[in-house]
């Protein structure tokens, strides 16, 4: 998929009205029959299939909140087969509407901007919910998962379902990221992909619990690891791509401790420093193939993607606690303030330290300053339109997309950077209003 590009000054973006929301439209039976069929195709090549838990306690024309686990393209697809019944909208980037809006609001998008405070979006859900009488769908981890794992949850769900005041289903997909993993490239793998759909609090249930509870119940429906699931349930994946684009994921060796030395290629993923080769067997499993090495120790499995991944992010947050973290890059900038286009603005510099982001560029017309208390993660992506990995920071009124033009610099260490820092400037018994929803 790409996206509409058009090439401006930063001053002449600048001049632009920022996008106003507009009220969510119903969706039609058309355009639900729409997206059943546009689904089934790529649905049956994964054979997939689902099983429900507790759903005849929802009623038929009863609005409801719809959680969903975020792996790939595929996840709205299955939820658009699984509710086919049902009126639905879909939370959606705001990006995702550029070019496009007409077309996104008739299958029920909902505009959204990643990791910051959106009062908006929370007023559209409120307006489904309410006035139109119909349903919600939302990935509350708000980003793919890069790591195979949960993504880190806003800390203002649970109070979100107080405000709200409907039934929450949860849908927890198995497969879909290992059918598309991220990293990988947009290379699809044979892999069956699977659903558990649960009927998980009712109205009642939700008024009777507090905020905090409620957020305890739903991040542990979002514990999950699909490398150990893959492991455990015997799942082959004999792609000979299969660790294509790791590097991605897998950015620090654990054998030198060097950054940016990792590729993976084909089933193997080495290091161009110390040597050390690692083979991604069909099972998922990451095998040394050079003798002698020693890794790092602690609690951690490296055979395990996510283990290793892990691994990297306590790095990080030793980084970060003994002052050495710092992140100067030049990089290319895409500014999204409206539905119109992405507009390239020109270059410029980014900076993140345990302050926060410094964006500054553009013939000096652009200087954007970001704390590092405003979200708890961050949107960053791979391949991001087709155009390249990026790191996404702005608010409301204007949103910048940045490519590192050193292609070497991994966009998920930066997520991971923000995520340790913002724990350490905004403790965890303290709640944040910087929330996906």
């Amino acid at each position: 998929m790409k996206i509409k590009i058009k090439s401006k000054s930063y001053a002449e973006v600048s001049a632009l009205s920022p996008y106003k929301n507009k009220k969510p439209c119903r969706q039609t039976a058309f355009w639900k029959f729409l997206m059943k069929t546009v689904s089934k195709k790529d649905l049956e090549d994964c054979r997939f299939s689902y099983t429900s838990e507790g759903m005849e306690k929802l009623g038929k024309d009863e609005p409801c909140l719809i959680l969903m686990n975020h792996s790939s393209s595929t996840d709205l697809e299955i939820a658009a087969t699984i509710f086919a019944d049902r009126p639905f909208h879909i939370v959606t980037t705001l990006d995702g509407f550029v070019g496009k809006e007409w077309l996104l609001r008739r299958l029920g998008c909902i505009p959204a901007r990643k990791f910051i405070t959106d009062l908006p979006l929370v007023k559209d859900m409120m307006y489904c919910f309410k006035d139109l009488k119909e349903s919600v769908l939302m990935y509350p981890e708000a980003s793919y998962s890069f790591d195979g794992t949960a993504t880190g949850l806003p800390s203002s769900i649970g109070k979100s379902l107080k405000l709200f005041k409907v039934p929450v289903i949860m849908v927890t997909t198995t497969g879909a990221f290992h059918r598309d993993p991220l990293y990988n490239g947009l290379q699809k793998r044979d892999v069956k992909v699977t659903a558990k759909v649960k009927y998980l609090l009712s109205p009642s249930e939700i008024e009777s619990m507090s905020a905090g509870e409620l957020g305890d119940i739903i991040k542990k429906e979002f514990s999950f690891d699909h490398w150990r699931w893959q492991r455990e349930n015997g799942i082959k994946i004999d792609e000979s791509f299969r660790a294509d684009g790791l590097e991605r994921v897998l950015f620090r060796c654990p054998v030198c401790g060097k950054e940016r030395v990792l590729k993976g290629s084909g089933a193997s993923l080495v290091c161009s420093s110390c040597h050390t080769n690692w083979e991604l067997s069909e099972s998922g499993e990451l095998n040394c193939k050079t003798p002698g090495v020693t890794m790092p120790k602690g609690n951690y499995d490296f055979s395990y993607v996510s283990d290793w991944y892990r691994w990297e992010r306590d790095c990080i947050k030793k980084e970060v606690t003994d002052g050495r973290y710092y992140l100067d890059i030049p990089v290319d900038i895409i500014v999204v303030k409206d539905t119109n286009a992405a507009y390239r603005v020109g270059e410029g510099r980014l900076i993140h330290n345990k302050n926060g982001f410094s964006l500054t560029g553009c013939g000096g017309e652009l200087d954007y300053q970001q704390s590092a208390k405003i979200s708890y993660s961050l949107y960053a992506d791979y391949y991001w339109y087709e155009i390249g990995d990026m790191i996404s920071i702005g608010n409301m009124n204007e949103q910048y997309y940045c490519f590192p033009k050193d292609k070497s610099i991994n966009v998920a260490k930066v997520r991971l950077a923000v995520e340790e820092i913002y724990k350490l400037n905004i403790p965890q018994n303290v709640k944040s209003a910087s929330a996906a929803i």
